[in-house]
């Protein structure tokens, strides 16, 4: 009993941090130009151009094809006692799809290069990506965010992957709040596309060096991500989203980056779910048995809350693991990481 009120006072805690949290970046991206809001006849006929133009786009060819890459490495620090932390880099070589975004999404160059972190160990171990949240990304940053420890002691390499416009590969002179995902749809598509471009990319090269099983966990944005690349990547052993985003238009309604008016945001919302379809994972089929998936949720979470992540769990009929912490201050996240440890160690059923 006493347990439980304690996990309930914690659980109001790490929610009312959750909301704070959402209401410093809200107001923060609010002050900036590019985030005044459009009048609803303007925004709607914007999103209705695009919903024709990708309401014909076929789900399967959405993404780019895969390439081989030779990442440059820089040897960072040692990891344990038998370990190497490399930083890794390769020209990305993205093309976008839509025209009218091509010359200013190109013009990052810090974005044209993907970067990530590999710890590894001598012998040749399963590895897993870590899919980072939004506004994150940094590698001091996702040390400290990731058990790396338990996954090193469970058997397993790790690398920290940069999402577009995160961390390294932010624009110069840009602020704290990322390009990608924004208020352009436009923007948004290509920098899933991107994502999963590079993602698909870095797995072909770990299984290149030696790598026998490679997975993917993501948390929040990079939960929806990992959910997203296992609807791309046949190759993927597991898949684990954490307090995952599970439908960027719900999320925005959410957010109240809709309109105010009920009307008025019900239309912005169909025409966001037409456009976001082709880059969402609900939408695709997984490529991932059932039995190599595993969705995460806080209970406390007033970010992305249950309702993402058991959206998820429901497409990939996985199971539906919680602890009982907020999005932010994830009290109890060890418990749960237990049960991803057990899903990624369980030998694959022969096909």
């Amino acid at each position: 009993m006493i347990r439980l009120l304690t996990r309930r006072v914690l659980g109001s805690a790490a929610a009312a941090v959750d909301l704070m949290a959402t209401a410093a970046v809200t107001a923060h991206a609010q002050r900036t130009v590019a985030s005044r809001p459009r009048p609803h006849a303007d925004r709607v006929r914007l999103l209705e151009r695009l919903e024709s133009r990708y309401r014909d786009a076929e789900l399967g060819g959405f993404f780019a094809e895969p390439r081989v890459i030779a990442p440059g490495s820089r040897r960072v620090k040692t990891f344990g006692r038998e370990g190497t932390v490399t930083d890794l880099s390769w020209n990305s070589s993205f093309t976008t799809l839509d025209p009218e975004v091509s010359e200013r999404y190109g013009s990052a160059r810090e974005n044209g290069v993907a970067v990530a972190r590999h710890f590894r160990r001598g012998s040749r171990r399963p590895a897993v990506i870590l899919i980072h949240g939004y506004m994150a990304g940094p590698f001091a940053l996702e040390e400290r965010i990731w058990p790396l420890s338990r996954l090193d002691q469970a058997g397993f390499d790790v690398v920290l992957f940069t999402l577009p416009f995160h961390g390294l590969r932010v624009r110069s002179g840009r602020g704290a709040v990322p390009e990608f995902p924004g208020e352009d749809p436009r923007f948004t598509v290509e920098g899933f596309r991107q994502a999963i471009f590079d993602l698909q990319n870095l797995v072909g090269w770990l299984f290149a060096e030696g790598h026998p099983r490679v997975g993917a966990i993501g948390m929040s944005l990079g939960g929806y991500t990992a959910a997203l690349l296992a609807t791309a990547e046949p190759r993927l052993d597991f898949v684990v989203p954490v307090i995952p985003l599970s439908s960027l238009a719900d999320f925005a309604r959410e957010q109240g980056s809709l309109s105010p008016n009920a009307d008025e945001s019900a239309a912005q919302h169909a025409l966001l779910s037409s456009i976001y379809r082709r880059i969402d994972p609900v939408a695709r089929p997984s490529l991932v048995p059932p039995e190599r998936c595993l969705v995460i949720s806080a209970k406390s979470d007033r970010v992305t809350p249950v309702a993402h992540a058991r959206r998820l769990s429901v497409h990939l009929r996985a199971p539906l693991q919680s602890f009982y912490g907020g999005h932010l201050l994830q009290l109890g996240r060890a418990e749960a990481f237990e049960r991803v440890i057990e899903l990624m160690s369980a030998p694959r059923a022969s096909k």
